[in-house]
C-alpha cells in the first residue's frame, strides 16, 4: 500500500497551479444522464473519485472519450472528457458501486427524471457520519415520485414524469439541491427549491443544465427557481477551480512560510477562509492569474473558526487549518456542524506533538512552538491532507499511510509540492 513520505521544515515558494473542483466535477458528470446528446466537461481533474464515477456513469450506458479518444492522456493532469448517454441500458445502481463513493448515490435523480424509475442502492454510512439521504427521498417524493426502500435498496418511479412542486428543504444539503435541480429540470411545471445549498458548485452545475437547454434562475442564493423542460440538449462546459485545493494550500504556506503563487485559484469561491487566513497573519494578494499567499515568518496567530454552509468557512478546510492552528502561537477553538465524527484527525496530529482537546462538537487547539515527524494514518480525505500540512513544519520524517484517501480528491500533491520546494516522495508498496 502506497505511503507518502515528508521531510519537513522547508517553506514553500514558487506558483503551484489548482485543479478543477472534484465537488463540482461529479454532479456535472452525473448530469450527462439527463440527455441523449453529448456533454464535453473540461478541465475535469485526474482524481481517484472521477475515475470510479466513469465507471459506474458506463453501468448506465454512458459512453465517453477523453479528448477525442478513449484512451486518457498522461495520467495526473485535468482532462477534457465527452460523455454521451445515448440510450440507458440499465437503472439500477448495485450496492457495490454506491458502496464505493457516496456521491454515485446522486444519479436518481437524473435517472427517475428521464426514465420514469430508479432503483439505487442507499450508501450507508461513511468516516466521518451517517450523511443519510432523508432529504434526497423526501425532495423526490414532493415532486410526485413513488418511492419505497425495501432490501436496502431505495425504489423510486415516476411514470408519467415528476411534477413541479414546492420544496423546504429542513435542513441545507448540497448533495439533495444538486439531485433535485438536475429532477426538476425535466419535470412537468415550476420547481421552487428553498432553503437550498448556496455553494459555488451549485452554480456550476445549474451554468450547465441551462446551457443544456435547462431554465434554472437563484442558483447561488437560498431560493432556487426550475421551470421544467421536455428535454436536455448536449453542452461544453468548464469545471470551477477547486477551492478546497486552493485553501489546502494557501494553509500549507501559511504553515511553513514561503511565497507562492495558487494559479488559476478563484478567491470568490472561498472569501471567508481566505479572511480567516488573514487573521492569522498570512498575507493574501487577489490577482487575475490566482491568489498570492505569503508569510515571512512571523508566526501564525491562533484563530477560532466554525464551519457553516457557503458562504462560511467550509467544513472541508476544518482539518486543515486544525493543522495550522497546531503551530499557532496560543489557543484557538475549531467548531464543527456540518458532519459528526469528523475530528478523527486530532489523534493522528496528536502522534506529531499537537496539544488538542475535544469539548463535544469543539477542538481546543494549543499551539506548540515544535511538531515532530512520525508515522501517521490517514481516515479519510480531509483529515489526511491535514497530516500532509502539519508534516510539511514538522522536524524530521512523517510517513502518511493510507494515502488512496489522498488520490480521491487531491491531484498530483506529491509534484505539486514538491514543485515548490517541499521534500516529499510517495513510496509504493
Amino acid at each position: 500500500m502506497d505511503r507518502i513520505r515528508i521531510t519537513g521544515g522547508n517553506a514553500l515558494n514558487g506558483t503551484l497551479p489548482i485543479s478543477g473542483a472534484k465537488n463540482a466535477a461529479l454532479p456535472l458528470m452525473i448530469a450527462s444522464l439527463l440527455t441523449d446528446d453529448t456533454l464535453t466537461l473540461e478541465n475535469l481533474p485526474h482524481l481517484a473519485d472521477v475515475e470510479s464515477l466513469i465507471r459506474i456513469l458506463g453501468n448506465h450506458g454512458v459512453d465517453y472519450s477523453v479528448n477525442g479518444r478513449r484512451e486518457s492522456q498522461e495520467k495526473g493532469y485535468s482532462r477534457t472528457i465527452h460523455f454521451t448517454a445515448r440510450s440507458i441500458v440499465d437503472t439500477t445502481a448495485p450496492y457495490e458501486l454506491v458502496s464505493k463513493m457516496r456521491a454515485s448515490f446522486w444519479v436518481i435523480g437524473p435517472l427517475l427524471a428521464r426514465m420514469g424509475e430508479a432503483r439505487v442502492s442507499l450508501p450507508g454510512g461513511c468516516a466521518i457520519g451517517t450523511r443519510p439521504v432523508d432529504l434526497f427521498i423526501d425532495g423526490l417524493r414532493a415532486l410526485g415520485a413513488e418511492i419505497d426502500i425495501e432490501q436496502g435498496y431505495v425504489n423510486a418511479t415516476a411514470r408519467n414524469g415528476l411534477i413541479g412542486n414546492r420544496y423546504v428543504f429542513p435542513k441545507v444539503s448540497v448533495g439533495a439541491t444538486h439531485v433535485l435541480m438536475m429532477a426538476a429540470a425535466l419535470a412537468k411545471g415550476q420547481t421552487v427549491l428553498e432553503n437550498a445549498a448556496r455553494e459555488p458548485e451549485i452554480v456550476n452545475l445549474a451554468d450547465c443544465l441551462n446551457a443544456m437547454g435547462a431554465r434554472i434562475h437563484g442558483a447561488g442564493t437560498a431560493t432556487i427557481t426550475i421551470d421544467g423542460v421536455t428535454s436536455l440538449s448536449g453542452a461544453r462546459h468548464r469545471v470551477i477551480a477547486d477551492r478546497i485545493e486552493t485553501g489546502t494550500y494557501a494553509m500549507a504556506v501559511a504553515m511553513t512560510g514561503g511565497d507562492v503563487l495558487l494559479e488559476g485559484a478563484e478567491a470568490d469561491l472561498l472569501e471567508n477562509a481566505l479572511e480567516t487566513l488573514e487573521q492569522t497573519g498570512t498575507e493574501i494578494t487577489r490577482l487575475n492569474t490566482g491568489i498570492r499567499v505569503r508569510r515571512n515568518g512571523g508566526g501564525i496567530a491562533p484563530v477560532d473558526v466554525t464551519t457553516e454552509p457557503f458562504p462560511g468557512f467550509p467544513t472541508d478546510l476544518q482539518a486543515q487549518f486544525m493543522g495550522l492552528m497546531t503551530m499557532a502561537k496560543g489557543r484557538s477553538h475549531i467548531t464543527e456542524t456540518i458532519f459528526e465524527n469528523r475530528f478523527m484527525h486530532v489523534q493522528e496530529l496528536a502522534r506529531l506533538g499537537a496539544k488538542i482537546s475535544l469539548a463535544g462538537q469543539t477542538a481546543v487547539v494549543e499551539g506548540v512552538p515544535v511538531l515532530r515527524g512520525a508515522p501517521v494514518m490517514a481516515t479519510d480525505l480531509r483529515a489526511s491532507v491535514s497530516l500532509v500540512i502539519a508534516g510539511l513544519a514538522a522536524e524530521g520524517v512523517t510517513e502518511v499511510n493510507r494515502v488512496y484517501h489522498l488520490d480521491r480528491g487531491f491531484e498530483r500533491l506529491e509534484e505539486k509540492l514538491s514543485g515548490c520546494g517541499a521534500t516529499i516522495e510517495r513510496i509504493s508498496g
